[in-house]
């Protein structure tokens, strides 16, 4: 799988305050990336930084495998900011001056873009007459206009209500679905975790880890069980090896092990012979937030 974008430490400083600190990583084609991290770690930088609105100190990066060119630039839409659609407008003729302005696409591809982003029965309708989740829909609709093969957005379900964020992911899935890349940066770690495919976290500028989101979630297994007899569960499993550590959380135990050891049959069948049946047994994921405040310390 080719890379679409390869950063070779990026660095961007402004005054005594180093934004970004030598950030180096790449992002696979037909990924989801999502890029994390606190505020001021760096990650409106980057973005700025990718799409030449900001120019970096040191370093570089490549998207195709070549330096930045319009024609490179073409192959990628982005949305920093919610465009300055006119309420009056309707979300065609909006797209008409988002076009003649951008150079991207032409009005045959209106139709197209606003049907990705399900607006077509609401495409005469005044931008006035949106809600919150269907304006943001419609920036990525200008997004979409030329038909890039990479979308970089930053932070798309800002200010959204649970159903603006849920038809947001729903969204991203089906743009990677049609063969979309797509760098996001966000805050809201249980939403990128839903959607992201890979994911880079950011804190203070520094690159704090990279790679596929189920690489980086687990570096260990974290089994939950539990049994009418808690207490006696809790006594035999003590004898079962391997593991590294013990947790209770209400009726459940959690058990530890090293990464990828753990067997959920070795473990009913040792529960089984001392004579303790289990009615729950799952391998657990640790959350991407509990993740992301242990390698930030925040």
């Amino acid at each position: 799988m080719e890379n679409v974008l390869s950063l070779n430490a990026v660095t961007k400083s402004y005054g005594r305050i180093k934004a970004l600190n030598k950030v180096s990583f790449s992002v696979p084609e037909s990924a989801v990336f999502g890029i994390l991290g606190p505020n001021g770690s760096g990650k409106t930088t980057l973005l700025s930084i990718i799409l030449d609105v900001l120019k970096a100190d040191e370093g570089n990066f490549l998207w195709f495998g070549k330096n930045g060119a319009p024609e490179q630039r073409k192959k990628i839409g982005s949305l920093l900011e919610t465009p300055n659609f006119y309420h009056y407008l309707s979300a065609v003729n909006n797209l008409k001056i988002t076009s003649s302005i951008s150079g991207r696409g032409n009005t045959e591809q209106i139709d197209y873009v606003l049907d990705k982003v399900k607006l077509s029965e609401r495409k005469h309708s005044r931008f006035s007459t949106y809600s919150l989740g269907m304006k943001q829909r419609l920036a990525v609709a200008g997004a979409l206009l030329g038909d890039p093969k990479v979308l970089v957005l930053d932070e798309p379900t800002n200010g959204l209500d649970p159903v603006g964020i849920a038809e947001m992911r729903a969204l991203i899935t089906d743009l990677r679905k049609n063969g979309h890349t797509i760098i996001i940066a966000s805050h809201l770690l249980d939403e990128v975790e839903k959607i992201c495919t890979h994911v880079a976290i950011l804190n203070k500028g520094d690159l704090v880890v990279t790679g596929n989101v189920n690489d980086v979630l687990v570096d260990e297994d974290i089994v939950e069980i539990s049994s009418p007899d808690i207490e006696k569960l809790a006594e035999i499993i003590s004898f079962f090896p391997a593991i590294t550590n013990t947790m209770r959380h209400g009726g459940f135990l959690q058990l530890h092990f090293p990464k990828n050891s753990s067997k959920l049959e070795d473990i009913n069948q040792f529960c089984f012979q001392k004579g303790v049946i289990l009615n729950h047994l799952m391998l657990k994921k640790k959350k991407l937030e509990a993740k992301f405040f242990e390698l930030t310390g925040n």
